[in-house]
């Protein structure tokens, strides 16, 4: 009976083992850290520079969505007149000629009087349309 007597009981221990959430919390802070600037969305734009070259132009005649002062906008479909449109309905007519012709390219002519919202407005459009590139149109420099 002794020998009983000498051996303590062990108690329980109440602490926590706190290791694998640090190491789940690191993990999930990497995950977060390389996700996080993939997720964030905007719009793409090649900001034009002093020297800049012409567009090379292909055989298809691009769209040109142009804005006037008063922020009516026009479809030009490839030599046609300029038609006047409703945002809804150029986002329809654009999806239309991409679909049938997956290389025209689409320009935005905006008049400098225009707000910049407005012409970023219709570029995101364009984006979430599936337009691939938008293109700016502006005026040479005159010497």
């Amino acid at each position: 009976m002794s020998s009983h007597s000498s051996r303590k009981r062990r108690k329980p221990i109440a602490e926590i083992n706190v290791v694998p959430y640090i190491d789940v919390t690191l993990v999930l802070l990497i995950i977060f850290m390389i996700t996080t600037p993939l997720i964030q969305t905007g719009v793409d734009v090649d900001l034009p520079q002093a020297q800049a070259k012409d567009v090379e132009q292909d055989d298809i005649p691009p769209v040109i969505i142009s804005i006037d002062k008063q922020g009516r906008y026009f479809l030009d479909l490839g030599g046609e007149e300029a038609e006047q449109a409703q945002a809804e309905e150029l986002l329809i007519l654009v999806a239309a000629v991409l679909q049938n012709k997956p290389k025209t390219q689409v320009y935005i002519r905006g008049d400098k009087a225009v707000d910049y919202g407005t012409v970023v407005t219709v570029m995101a459009a364009l984006k979430n349309a599936g337009v691939p590139h938008v293109g700016l149109m502006t005026a040479a420099f005159e010497d």
